[in-house]
């Protein structure tokens, strides 16, 4: 395999994006600026420099190789086989460039020629190399031959379910349904749970083999109810009596796109994405409509914070697919992380009205909705969540949870409280419910006893979280037991040294027990952290400064609260 960029390396040799610019009418300030575009994986101004400098070094082996791979990384498959064939012609090793060719060969249907290029000089790697001459030898009618190869690739070690995967892909795609689902159905049907898109195809073998009520059952072992609109969609059909076409692969070509994307499918957990980024965009070059190849490309391109480009390939799932719910979740996603909230929301909204049904784009606009502290049309949208939700399904305590928030937030609290003991209900150990209720109970100063009870253990479920732990202080200090809470409310510091909220809270703490001159301290570093821009947080700047100017029992008998001592003696 080529190796990546190595970006430590670049970051420490480039000073600046201002002085790369600078130069980028030179060569040598294209290859930085070049560079810098990789490391910030932006693969459309990588192409632009690395081409500019390529004009003037045509023989630089890693320029032709960094033109190459942003072209592939943007999916410009043919644009990228010009570069590809100066670096085979050239004899230099590039697996980039052995598999731009490939892709190539295959969308103009030289299979003659694809079958004759040499693995040991011109190969990708053994699997892929291994399944694409099956599948060629499948666009040429030789089933026998196409057969012997996946049972070769699959004598390997480790790609015994990966090419029985394709084999029965194969065999389905030319009507051989019988010996996709002895396939498919050997070892416990192992290979038909080899990926969602395996099980999928094996409830089309059997709906084609007359066996709805089989691929109903198979259906409902695999995925669970309401997980996934195209899972429901098999269903809805299978239950009515509709035989099921076979979509997954339909030719030769389609089989290598599939090669491509199952492959990178499966290299997503352990490589980098940049290089998983290449087979999802062969494997969309090869079959446009590879709907999960698209949505994989997406992901990763928002891995790489590419967001312009991951919502460019978003907005390639048609309307009419039944996995454009997907593909809008994720654009919303995107534009949210990249700041566009405004859009995001929209996007949501859109996407509610054209898929009422489907709880999870209501979750998806109440949680947008919630974190732009628009409680009330968050309540709404959680309101419809909820009514689409199975009562006690695994989702229904967090719906009620943060719907909950929502209430506290505007200040409806019987039903913000209503919502938090239904939550508890439903998961009765859960310690963000346990926290949040318990704590919302201290600062109204009700019910403290259980208050602490909830918090207590809340932190025996996350000793390490600086909230929970934080909380726990606060419900000690709030009863008065202003010693117990000093040990538990330092650790909170301990564990969130720039939290605000914290650090005023220690302050009052050691305030309570005399240490004057350390609550200062906290107080001011409180200060220190507080954001100007978050008018919403829970530290207040004006009060903190007031308790470092007369203490924290004069500004506890400016507002009218119990003095220390009263609540020392409670």
């Amino acid at each position: 395999m080529f190796s990546r960029v190595r970006r430590a390396a670049v970051a420490a040799f480039l000073t600046s994006t201002v002085a790369v610019s600078a130069f980028a009418d030179t060569g040598a300030g294209s290859y930085l600026a070049g560079r810098q575009a990789i490391y910030e994986s932006d693969y459309g101004a990588a192409a632009r420099y690395y081409t500019r400098a390529l004009r003037h070094d045509p023989q630089n082996a890693k320029l032709q190789e960094s033109v190459l791979l942003a072209r592939l990384a943007l999916g410009e498959i043919v644009k990228a086989l010009p570069t590809a064939k100066i670096i085979e012609d050239a004899g230099l090793p590039s697996q980039a460039a052995r598999m731009t060719i490939a892709a190539n060969l295959i969308a103009e249907g030289k299979l003659d020629e694809l079958l004759t290029r040499d693995p040991e000089t011109q190969g990708v790697g053994p699997l892929v190399d291994g399944l694409t001459m099956a599948w060629a030898y499948m666009g040429q009618g030789q089933m026998t031959s196409a057969m012997e190869q996946f049972d070769t690739v699959a004598n390997q070690d480790g790609l015994r379910e990966f090419s029985l995967y394709h084999k029965a892909m194969a065999l389905a795609s030319v009507g051989d349904f019988e010996g996709a689902e002895a396939v498919f159905a050997a070892d416990e049907g192992a290979v038909s749970r080899f990926s969602r898109r395996a099980a999928l195809a094996r409830a089309e073998v059997l709906s084609q083999l007359d066996r709805n009520e089989d691929a109903l059952q198979f259906l409902a072992e695999v995925f669970a109810a309401g997980s996934d609109p195209f899972i429901e969609d098999f269903t809805t059909r299978l239950t009515a009596g509709e035989t099921l076409p076979f979509t997954h692969v339909q030719s030769a070509q389609d089989g290598l796109a599939e090669v491509y994307f199952s492959v990178g499918a499966a290299l997503n957990t352990e490589a980098a994405p940049d290089y998983v980024l290449l087979y999802t965009r062969i494997a969309s070059f090869l079959r446009p409509g590879h709907i999960d190849a698209i949505l994989l490309s997406a992901e990763l391109l928002e891995t790489l914070n590419q967001f312009d480009l991951a919502v460019e390939a978003y907005r390639m799932v048609p309307p009419d697919s039944i996995d454009h719910h997907a593909a809008e979740l994720g654009r919303a996603e995107v534009l949210r992380r990249s700041g566009k909230m405004d859009a995001a929301v929209e996007v949501l909204q859109n996407l509610a009205i054209q898929q009422p049904d489907l709880p999870g784009v209501h979750v998806a606009l109440a949680d947008l909705l919630r974190q732009q502290e628009d409680y009330a049309a968050a309540v709404t949208s959680y309101d419809t969540a909820i009514s689409l939700t199975e009562e006690g399904s695994g989702a229904s305590w967090f719906l009620h949870y943060a719907r909950g928030i929502s209430h506290e937030r505007l200040k409806s609290w019987d039903s913000a409280e209503a919502d938090f003991r239904r939550a508890l209900e439903l998961n009765p150990d859960q310690p963000q419910v346990l926290n949040y209720l318990g704590y919302s109970l201290v600062e109204r100063r009700e019910k403290l006893d259980e208050a602490l009870d909830m918090i207590e253990r809340a932190v025996a479920a996350r000793p390490d979280s600086g909230y929970i732990v934080d909380s726990l202080g606060w419900v000690l200090f709030r009863l008065g037991r202003y010693d117990e809470a000093v040990e538990p409310m330092e650790r909170a510091v301990a564990l969130m040294p720039v939290d605000p909220v914290v650090n005023d809270h220690l302050g009052d703490v050691y305030w309570a027990v005399g240490r004057a001159r350390e609550a200062a301290f906290q107080w001011k570093r409180a200060l220190s952290f507080i954001d100007p821009d978050d008018t919403d947080g829970e530290a207040d700047p004006e009060r903190i400064r007031r308790k470092i100017e007369v203490g924290l029992d004069a500004v506890l008998a400016e507002e009218g609260a119990d003095p220390l001592k009263v609540a020392n003696d409670g």
